[in-house]
């Protein structure tokens, strides 16, 4: 039941309506609780995310040279060895994940900000302000988005007036401008549905208006879409930043992310595979971990499943 009954309902229906929507939550909790491999995603992502967050308790920095104990494996000093100018590659790669995970978080709230505001205009108000926004989604689209990404990068870092020059928030607003399109797609069709249902139509005609019955009555019942799609976002996010990073377009050095980490260590692939082993290993667990999370809401959230 959504939220618009309770504005004009009596009060024993407003609390039976309360205690629907709290019923609602718990099932949904129960579900996803069932959920087991997103129950170890979760574990997995918070221990990473915790690993970021505590990267300055590391006896080392992520910039400290020691030439002399270049390219060492694994050792009890050195958890994931040294690269070639000695740094501790453990330090790098936790140091590195604060900047992946940023970054992934960031674009896709950006993306999904703009997403579900194209969305929900497009879906909701329809005629032709439906076809010119979902015209623009569809010539976004098209275009193809390495590329675009590699070009956009390279042109705001060449700008020496930018004042985000050579920042992470290039990379962030880069990926979200590329972004947006699927969450755009996605909150219109659940838009397009929506506002059919009877009780949008009954408070359009209690004199409820527009940006009442989208923020108070059609976007709550889209929050299900929007946050499954956020948290498979996180992922793509992470991997497109990685990519951006390898190719020398994204984080550059000597700031760490797991992408210019591999980027660096390809050229020891042999010598000292643990310089790819362990970055590629953190996004791997990373966007895995994170698309399973978003596998176990989908589920827990839809009303299909079994209670």
């Amino acid at each position: 039941m959504s939220s618009v009954t309770l504005d004009q309902a009596s009060p024993l229906t407003a609390a039976s309506a309360r205690r629907g929507a709290e019923s609602l939550t718990r099932l949904t909790i129960r579900r996803f609780f069932r959920h087991r491999i997103a129950l170890l995603s979760i574990a997995v992502l918070l221990l990473v995310i915790l690993s970021a967050l505590l990267a300055p308790l590391s006896p080392y920095t992520p910039t400290q040279q020691n030439p002399a104990n270049d390219l060492q494996p694994p050792t009890a000093a050195h958890w994931f060895g040294t690269d070639d100018l000695g740094r501790d590659v453990f330090t790098r790669v936790i140091y590195g994940g604060r900047i992946s995970i940023l970054v992934g978080l960031m674009a896709t709230l950006i993306s999904l900000a703009f997403g579900v505001l194209v969305g929900a205009v497009a879906g909701y108000f329809g005629g032709w302000i439906d076809n010119v926004l979902m015209r623009i989604t569809d010539a976004f689209l098209s275009l193809p988005s390495l590329f675009v990404l590699i070009l956009i990068s390279t042109l705001l870092r060449d700008l020496p007036a930018l004042p985000l020059r050579n920042s992470v928030w290039i990379v962030i607003i880069v990926i979200a401008v590329l972004s947006w399109m699927w969450p755009a797609r996605l909150i219109r069709g659940e838009f397009l549905t929506l506002k059919e249902n009877d009780f949008i139509l009954a408070a359009r005609a209690t004199g409820v208006g527009h940006g009442r019955i989208i923020l108070r009555h059609i976007l709550p019942n889209a929050l299900g879409v929007i946050i499954v799609h956020g948290t498979l976002s996180v992922g793509y996010s992470i991997i497109l930043e990685s990519g951006l990073s390898y190719l020398g377009f994204g984080i550059q050095p000597p700031t760490p992310s797991w992408g210019n980490l591999l980027a660096t260590a390809q050229i020891y692939a042999i010598r000292a595979p643990w310089l790819m082993i362990f970055p590629g290993v953190m996004i791997f667990l990373t966007t895995l971990s994170v698309n399973h999370i978003g596998d176990g809401l989908r589920d827990a959230l839809d009303p299909r499943s079994a209670r």
